[in-house]
């Protein structure tokens, strides 16, 4: 008997004592592989090794991975899938090869764990000999080794390229007892009789994405074994639910719901889901993902749904997934600290999507069975109906199809996906596009130009030659006076629009022309694009020309660039690691910065914000620029923005020395913190679930906003007759003041509605039985008036 926490101790000492460096978990959102959404494996991280990209710490690697998979998640429930697991693996980076990782993973399944050997089974890809001849060489007899095809025994890559090989595999046959009983049951069959437990893998190749596989300079090793599997085996389990890592999470789910585990096999697969579920809900929520509409938000969003679904079936009906996170915090935050670190942001996320979701499910759910009933002969839900399910409920698509499935029905997916393009061409059609977007479409054949030089970091204003002219998106000759157009450059000191960055403004001038630069924009391949209006003269393709950015205004933007950086660190140290940047924009009079982040920032939280950031201004830092290689900048801890693709050289924008900023930028910034100024919050918004909006003025744009709040104020002071700092009593006094005057007034209005009413009620006559008023009112207010009506109603009762 092994617990869990000792099988993963086991296994990394064990490699530890073979010269294996042990590493830890890294997130669950891979960084800077816009190949993936999520990390799937222990070699994720590891990739960049095996490519070259980067230097280990140690050519020999071990770790345990935590790991997230969604192609499983239709067999969750059963005895061995899951979506979050912890993958155990030990790595060579061109050190040694399949003898070693052979001779190391039997040692270590026979000795440290003791296996019986006659309990595991091997199998291999079908034309690896060389494994083979390894495996019989440690005495396994050819009877227990299989070889197998690409689909089981080759592994990789990991998103749509990357390293890749044949692999070997370790299985444990629970025996015959547990199998099928076929002559020629073995690892591969589903009987469920032989498990997976070790996959040991020869990765040999790179694949390009184009599936072309070369072959690596120097081999690898990465092998993967999944902790809740051996877990299981070593518990003497059949299943990982009845392991120490799932028995708390099961006895939880039973205890709020009042069902006992083990009577039905429907119940019990509905506290196998939430206990499961429960897990990658609260791992990715410790590593930054918030609930969305897309990419890694949808994937959580899904899972919290889906576990809400099933918690319907277990009678629950109120929220319950905070406290199923709460067992996953206490029994893991030993292993995984950060998610105990984390815990308040983790509970708070899911009690507000689980909220959300509360609030539509149980209108959804009576849509759906109304769809079951409306559809009862044809037993299959529309497209239009999945759709609106989706849209107006919040309903992904595939939550809609289980619960359909556990009724008999069908959903139509190829109409909800028409549907679902039918919705992304109606946001394309109503957006509207600059010119600036129209312009540069296609011009990449039109203009066959080289990508422009861009020097603008350095200089402002340079010599160069005009490389094409373009009038309404069409490449021309000249540019004449008055003509509105575009201008590529060979060398530019002008900052195309990219990144969020507002382009340059400025002027071209040229010895028979100039052309004023309203806007500078990124094209295809690489060109700058600068766009404008001939002021005066022509403009000729070839010609010489003097490009002149409009300095005051690089300088407003660039000072704005520069806060946004030192607001994402501001943002991290008040807020915490899970704030992530989802957009920006720079202008000269302003910055908007988008993040991740649940609730509205308080006032306190705000004034930190600022004052951390005012602080580091007066500080001074320098503000330099480095490039460096990709996976160096990563490693020494610059921030990137996730699903960015970017090259094997980048720059890197640092804020001090030592850095108390480091991003991934290309854009224009100042040389030191000093010159932005002060730096100035002027709202803090919600753009979306999960999503925070500041914006902000710094330098010339601060200084104005707050000399005309003082002009203002001022302003007050004399109306009010106060000094300035007695302005917000005074005004109190006044507020408080005309406040009771009018509550005066409407209490003297209502008694002469009083007194109007019972002067009209004299009035009435009485014909042919029915009541009849006919009178005038002078000198009231709409209001007044209403409020005589409803007297005269209740007073007369029928008139």
């Amino acid at each position: 008997m092994m617990t869990s926490d000792e099988v993963r101790s086991a296994f990394l000492k064990f490699f530890e004592g073979k010269d294996h460096k042990v590493i830890p978990s890294s997130s669950l959102i891979p960084q800077g592989d816009p190949t993936l959404l999520l990390t799937t494996a222990g070699m994720v991280q590891i990739k960049p090794y095996f490519l070259g990209e980067a230097v280990p710490p140690n050519p020999r690697l071990a770790s345990c991975q935590k790991c997230f998979r969604m192609t499983d998640i239709d067999s969750v429930g059963d005895t061995t899938h899951c979506t979050f697991f912890e993958m155990l693996g030990n790595f060579s980076v061109g050190d040694y090869f399949k003898k070693e990782a052979i001779a190391w993973a039997w040692e270590f399944v026979t000795k440290e764990l003791e296996l019986p050997p006659e309990r595991l089974r091997i199998t291999i890809y079908l034309d690896d000999d060389e494994a083979f001849n390894i495996w019989r060489g440690i005495g396994i007899p050819e009877n227990m080794i299989s070889r197998m095809d690409a689909k089981d025994n080759f592994w990789g890559p990991a998103g749509n390229s990357g390293p890749c090989g044949p692999c070997s595999e370790i299985h444990y046959d629970f025996g015959a007892d547990n199998g099928c009983g076929k002559p020629d049951c073995g690892p591969g069959c589903s009987c469920g009789r032989f498990v997976e437990i070790w996959n040991l893998v020869f990765t040999q190749y790179n694949q390009n994405k184009d599936g072309k596989r070369n072959p690596l300079p120097r081999p690898n090793i990465d092998t993967g074994m999944g902790l809740e599997r051996v877990a299981s085996i070593m518990q003497g389990k059949r299943s990982i639910y009845q392991t120490d890592l799932f028995v708390p999470l099961l006895d939880r789910i039973a205890g709020i719901s009042g069902k006992k585990y083990g009577v039905s096999e429907e119940t019990d697969r509905a506290i196998r889901v939430i206990a499961e579920h429960s897990r990658g809900i609260t791992f990715l929520i410790g590593d930054g993902v918030v609930p969305g509409n897309d990419g890694r938000g949808y994937v959580l969003r899904r899972l919290l749904r889906r576990t809400s679904i099933f918690g319907r079936r277990l009678g629950l009906e109120k929220p319950f997934l905070s406290e199923m996170a709460k067992v996953v915090i206490g029994k893991m935050g030993k292993a995984y600290p950060e998610i105990s670190k984390r815990q308040d942001f983790i509970l708070k996320v899911i009690e507000m999507e689980e909220a959300r979701f509360q609030q539509t499910l149980n209108t959804g759910l009576e849509l759906i069975e109304e769809i079951l009933g409306k559809n009862g002969e044809k037993k299959v839900i529309s497209g239009k109906d999945a759709f609106k399910l989706y849209d107006t409920y919040g309903f992904p698509a595939e939550l809609t199809e289980e619960i359909a499935t556990s009724r008999g029905f069908t959903v139509d997916l190829d109409a909800f996906e028409k549907e679902m393009a039918k919705q992304r061409e109606k946001a394309r059609a109503s957006h509207k596009f600059e010119w600036a977007d129209s312009a540069i479409a296609g011009l990449k054949d039109k203009l066959k130009c080289e990508a422009t030089n861009f020097v603008g970091y350095d200089s402002l204003k340079k010599k160069a030659s005009i490389r094409a002219l373009l009038i309404d998106s069409e490449s021309a000759g000249t540019l004449g006076d008055g003509q509105e157009g575009g201008l590529v450059l060979d060398n530019t000191p002008f900052y195309g629009e990219i990144g969020g960055q507002l382009g340059d403004t400025g002027e071209i001038i040229g010895s028979s022309g100039h052309f004023q630069v309203t806007n500078t924009v990124h094209g295809p391949a690489g060109i700058v694009i600068h766009q404008g209006k001939v002021n005066e003269g022509i403009l000729t393709v070839g010609e010489d020309v003097e490009a002149m950015v409009d300095a005051e205004r690089r300088f407003d933007i660039a000072r704005n660039h520069t806060a946004t950086h030192l607001l994402q660190y501001a943002l991290r140290k008040v807020l915490g690691e899970h704030v992530q940047q989802r957009g920006s924009m720079v202008a000269p009079d302003r910055l908007r910065f988008d993040f991740s982040h649940l609730t509205l920032l308080s006032e306190k939280e705000l004034k930190e914000i600022q004052y951390i950031i005012n602080a580091e201004v007066r500080r001074n830092h320098p503000v330099y620029a480095e490039e460096l290689n990709y996976r160096q900048a990563l490693d020494e801890g610059a921030t990137a923005l996730f699903g960015e693709k970017y090259g094997d050289t980048v720059r890197v924008l640092k804020i001090g020395k030592p850095p108390v900023s480091m991003e991934l930028c290309g854009g224009t910034h100042v040389s030191a913190t000093g010159e932005i100024g002060y730096f100035l919050i002027v709202s803090e918004s919600s753009v979306g679930a999960g999503l925070r909006r500041i914006e902000a003025i710094t330098g010339r744009e601060a200084e104005n906003y707050i000399d005309r709040q003082f002009t203002e104020l001022n302003r007050i002071a004399r109306i009010v007759a106060a000094p300035v700092d007695e302005v917000p009593g005074k005004v109190t006094g006044l507020v408080e003041e005309l406040e009771a005057e009018k509550c005066r007034t409407l209490a003297l209005e209502r008694e002469l509605s009083k007194q109007a009413v019972n002067a009209l009620l004299n009035q009435v006559e009485i014909i042919k039985g029915v009541n009849i008023l006919a009178g005038k009112v002078d000198n009231a207010r709409p209001q007044m008036m209403r409020e005589m009506g409803d007297m005269l109603r209740d007073k007369l009762k029928s008139g």
